[in-house]
């Protein structure tokens, strides 16, 4: 089921999607050398219960995974890109980490990631990795509006990163979001423009290109959750939550601090 959202309902995507964006910018910010992957979870179950919102991954227990998933937050590190389960690791310099939240606010979920490199360590491959992801969310973004296809939003992800010359896995990708966290339609990573569901006022998308540096093969650890590069190669994964309006689309995984004054 495609979900179309009400005026009063797309307001408080945005109340969700501000509180999941200050979630993970204040991990970020408390995030370095030494900090366990354990205490960053519980860091986001305080911040979640605080807000009075709802974990969307608690108890979440898709087909793809081993059971209810139990923690907060998705942290991947590394050759792990996609569903990390929070486990005993504390962080070294140079460490590429990303963060997966999705939460729901009085009834409406929103969903964002981001990496980052922890420390003072830059390496050259992992910035290059987390520039791409961040330029292909963009050009989805700058694709969809009302009278857009699915398929211009994903031919305009697939664009950025195959010119940046990586290779594109199609399990997974962006999605629907809304009363619940994933929804119909999906969003492919790479598409044909002028292909799919034409984009309404009121329809929530969650855009996540995500990228390994030299491979499109996903293995899964022994936790049953963790997706990591079948090469070992690192990885990079970039999400926002944007609403279809009138006028475009308006990104509603921004922090507190980049809002637009009333």
């Amino acid at each position: 089921m495609i979900e179309i959202l009400s005026p009063t309902e797309i307001e408080r995507a945005r109340n969700s999607g501000r509180l999941v964006a200050d979630i993970l910018q204040s991990v970020k910010r408390r995030s370095g050398v030494g900090t366990n992957l354990l205490d960053i979870d519980g860091w986001v179950r305080a911040m979640i219960d605080e807000a009075g919102a709802q974990s969307c991954y608690v108890d979440y227990a898709p087909p793809f995974g081993s059971g209810p998933f139990g923690h907060y937050i998705c942290t991947s590190v590394n050759d792990a890109v996609l569903h990390g389960l929070p486990h005993d690791y504390a962080l070294v310099d140079g460490d590429l980490l990303t963060l997966d939240l999705a939460v729901s606010l009085k009834g409406i979920a929103a969903d964002s990631a981001i990496s980052f490199i922890v420390g003072s360590s830059r390496p050259a491959q992992s910035v290059s990795l987390i520039a791409a992801t961040e330029r292909a969310l963009a050009a989805g973004i700058a694709a969809a509006g009302p009278g857009a296809r699915m398929g211009d939003i994903s031919h305009a992800i697939g664009s950025v990163l195959t010119d940046a010359g990586y290779p594109i896995n199609t399990q997974f990708g962006g999605h629907g979001i809304g009363s619940t966290m994933h929804q119909d339609p999906h969003v492919s990573n790479t598409g044909r423009p002028g292909r799919g569901y034409t984009l309404r006022p009121g329809l929530l998308l969650a855009l996540e290109p995500w990228i390994m540096a030299d491979t499109d093969e996903l293995v899964t650890d022994p936790d049953g959750w963790t997706l990591r590069s079948a090469t070992g190669s690192r990885t990079a994964h970039s999400e926002h939550t944007i609403a279809i309006t009138d006028d475009g689309a308006e990104i509603l995984t921004l922090p507190s601090e980049h809002q637009a004054s009333p």
